[in-house]
């Protein structure tokens, strides 16, 4: 008997401390009890926020992994900055495992919410608003992961971001699905990053809905492999509203789903209606760049079976008079500059630029019919998408 209570004595001090709950209601004082929560929590520890309104007075940061903060709904836990000092973003996340789930952040000076470099990252539920609608000084992201491996966003809801409302950079293992994104410049934007899923979402009335770029002179480079299946992109017909030099100030009002200087992208079974400029574009990178990793072209785009309806009727193009004209009076779905490389399924509707060399604007356009190969094969699949253990991470 005295040995099993020395072994069990023993085993008790080797296994680790049992995980925390640690609860924060709102109320006075609860700027500092959210982020001391956020500084004392451990591994495996949980943050509360009970339903309310917090007032936030400065940005929020977790560096603890494996933590879950989770709330009592988007529209039940809300912080709202309102009165945040400086213009730093709402709640910025650099350690891995977290799970953030079921609250709101309204009216961030700058970006919503920010994981930098941090691994197997899960946004549910989120909700970030900037209340005032479009206008160049909300801030840039709504949700805003970056330099991460394994990132899933799942249900999130955003509104307002002057750059892009979903935003996913120089990343791999992704999956953005059953989100809503309203009122941004970009709704959805999959930046420099590799083996995406970007499925089930809503995209509507941004300046573009979903965007695929590929930018040069970033730390991570050679951004493909991108999914873009069963979306719903509709009336995104947002006057573009970024600050001056963006990359996304350069957005036509009216894009559904736009590609550039990609690899393997994948376009199918979405539905896309009342996009005014073209329901898909795909493009090449125009702007001058001094980086010998680059490609600016898109390459090896597959369009397959959409829906569309009521795109290409008021394109903010040049010369848009004369091409409607030209084409009976609305542009066919997709749009493809002539550079690089496109498939599309047989019965495609599209037009051509027929540029010959990029950079060189509308003015060496000679539009066309679309002339493209069908797929020669499936499209590869394997490795896109979120870690499945994010699924289990998620939990309940």
């Amino acid at each position: 008997m005295f040995r099993l209570s020395i072994a069990a004595a023993l085993l008790a001090t080797a296994a680790p401390a049992l995980a925390e709950t640690h609860v924060v209601t709102p109320g006075d004082g609860a700027q500092e009890r959210l982020q001391e929560a956020l500084i004392m929590a451990q591994p495996g520890d949980e943050i509360v926020l009970e339903a309310g309104r917090y007032a936030m007075s400065d940005g929020l940061s977790l560096d603890v992994e494996g933590v879950t903060v989770r709330g009592a709904g988007m529209d039940g836990t809300v912080l709202d900055f309102t009165g945040q000092q400086g213009a730093g973003e709402g709640l910025l996340v650099t350690s891995d495992n977290v799970t953030l789930r079921d609250f709101a952040l309204e009216n961030p000076k700058g970006d919503g919410v920010k994981s930098k470099g941090a691994d197997n990252i899960v946004y549910h539920r989120i909700r970030v608003t900037w209340t005032r609608g479009p206008h160049p000084e909300n801030g840039a992201y709504g949700i805003y992961p970056v330099e991460s491996t394994g990132i899933l966003v799942d249900g999130v809801k955003v509104t307002g971001a002057s750059d892009a409302g979903i935003y996913v950079g120089q990343s791999d293992r992704i999956t953005v699905r059953n989100s809503i994104a309203e009122a941004n410049v970009a709704g959805i934007e999959i930046e420099n990053s590799r083996n995406a899923l970007v499925a089930h979402n809503v995209a509507t009335r941004n300046t573009g809905g979903i965007l695929v770029f590929d930018l040069p002179s970033l730390p991570v480079m050679g951004g493909g492999n991108v999914i873009i299946e069963n979306n719903l992109v509709v009336a995104n017909d947002t006057p573009n509203f970024a600050p001056p030099g963006n990359i996304v100030a350069g957005v036509r009002r009216g894009t559904g789903i736009m590609v550039m200087a990609n690899e393997k992208v994948l376009i199918e079974n979405n539905i896309l209606s009342g996009n005014p400029t073209a329901p898909v574009m795909v493009i090449a990178y125009v702007q001058p760049y001094d980086d010998a990793r680059y490609n600016p072209l898109p390459r090896e785009v597959v369009v397959g079976p959409n829906s569309y309806d009521g795109g290409g009727y008021d394109p903010q193009l040049d010369g848009a008079e004369m091409l409607l004209a030209a084409f009976g009076g609305e542009l066919p779905p997709v749009l493809w500059d002539g550079l690089g490389s496109l498939a599309a399924v047989e019965g495609t509707a599209g037009w051509s630029l027929n540029l010959t060399e990029a950079g060189k604007g509308l003015g060496a356009a000679q539009p066309g019919p679309l002339a493209v190969t069908a797929p020669a094969s499936a499209f590869d699949r394997s490795g896109i998408g979120a870690p499945a253990a994010l699924e289990a991470q998620l939990g309940g």
